[in-house]
């Protein structure tokens, strides 16, 4: 069976509401229903429904005086998030390659999304047993270093509406599955700095964790060195690897413009 060309999983609507947000460019702030209908080639009742749907989710808004439309605020909301992520990864890299020959172990950058962590970059040791890279991968925040090193820092409101009707799932026999257990596990990471995630995740890895800051001093991140539990005993985590994490987001969060 020939392969489909990606071309030809197009959705027409989808497509077409992206031709719509592209009309707002350069000088053009403002369009109305009859501009956008004659640039897009659309009759007008499926522009509108196009911008009532984009409204809807805050990617339009409606000037009510002039009943034209403009980008809206989650338009921006992307575009800061892909700036953030762009520095981020370009400020990490160098930092991520230091540790990498420091230690000899798989380093990673990791950000917070909807309380589970997504790898953006990954630095992998040349040892034969390794853990395995997982750069775009989404997994869940509570049992992972990087995860727990960015959720102890969240506030009572997001903690409480991240527990909300939660079920804490066990991958491991480590796996910690109690809500109350997992809060003093949080409350423990901000007082000494740093996660571990002791074979939470994966049976025989062990992971450090520790949270980068930006200039407004928020958490954007976490940088994190994971590898075989054979290798990471707890003797040397907490006398070579947890000092080095720590060093290696102190130096990627100066470069982001935070300041002690």
């Amino acid at each position: 069976m020939a392969k489909k060309e990606k071309s030809e999983y197009l959705i027409q609507s989808v497509s077409h509401a992206l031709d719509l947000l592209e009309q707002f460019h350069d000088e053009v702030d403002e369009l109305g229903v009859t501009e956008l209908s004659k640039r897009l080639k659309l009759h007008k009742n499926n522009v509108f429904r196009l911008l009532a749907t984009l409204e809807s989710r805050g990617y339009i808004d409606q000037n009510r005086v002039t009943e034209n439309y403009r980008l809206g605020l989650k338009t921006l909301e992307l575009g800061q998030t892909f700036v953030k992520q762009m520095g981020l990864l370009r400020q990490s890299r160098p930092v991520l390659e230091w540790m990498v020959k420091e230690c000899n172990e798989t380093s990673y950058i990791a950000i917070l999304k909807d309380f589970d962590i997504i790898y953006l970059d990954a630095v992998e040791t040349d040892l034969t047993v390794r853990v395995v890279t997982r750069v775009g991968s989404r997994l869940p925040a509570y049992c992972s270093a990087a995860g727990k090193a960015q959720l102890a820092y969240l506030s009572e409101e997001e903690l409480e509406s991240y527990f909300a009707g939660k079920e804490l799932k066990r991958y491991t026999q480590h796996t910690i599955t109690g809500i109350e257990e997992l809060k003093k596990e949080l409350k423990k990471i901000t007082e000494q700095g740093y996660a571990i995630d002791n074979e939470e995740l994966d049976t025989g890895v062990r992971c450090v964790g520790t949270p980068i800051r930006d200039y407004t001093r928020r958490i954007v991140g976490a940088v994190s060195i994971s590898g075989p539990s054979m290798r990471l005993a707890p003797e040397r985590i907490e006398k070579e690897l947890v000092p080095l994490a720590k060093k290696a987001a102190d130096e990627i969060s100066m470069k982001l413009g935070y300041h002690k």
